[in-house]
């Protein structure tokens, strides 16, 4: 195996996840490719940070109560998605001038500089800048 290469998260609409993950996050969208043979309605949406990121996010829009519930609290409030950067500051400052909820103000760890948001479903991230050598 050689990576990890979509993560689902669950989201209300698909438009308007991309429209958020695209324009305050500054995410590319991979793809958006309808299958009305599965369901009337569902998309294969996938966005990812940058054109060289292996990962990236399936959006899979909620079509049950069950999956409703799970929006914004898919680790149980828990940090559950870590964005690595290479341009912190850059980064902070955009997703700060996008009004993008910032959680917890930029630290340094021994691991890297790091700031929390939250996005727009409540999910809550890291934005990290590796430490050199970490």
């Amino acid at each position: 195996m050689r990576h990890l290469g979509l993560l689902a998260l669950v989201v209300p609409d698909y438009d308007e996840a991309i429209a958020y993950y695209t324009g305050s996050l500054g995410f590319e969208l991979r793809e958006d490719t309808p299958h009305p043979e599965d369901y009337p309605g569902k998309r294969w949406v996938v966005v990812a940070p940058g054109p060289d990121a292996q990962t990236g996010l399936l959006l899979a829009r909620a079509v049950t109560d069950r999956q409703r519930d799970r929006i914004g609290d898919q680790t149980g409030g828990r940090v559950g998605f870590f964005l690595y950067t290479d341009d912190f500051d850059t980064d902070f400052a955009r997703f700060t001038a996008a009004g993008v909820t910032i959680e917890k103000q930029p630290w340094t760890a021994p691991y890297g500089r790091v700031a929390v948001f939250v996005d727009r479903y409540g999910n809550r991230w890291d934005l990290v800048q590796p430490a050199k050598g970490a």
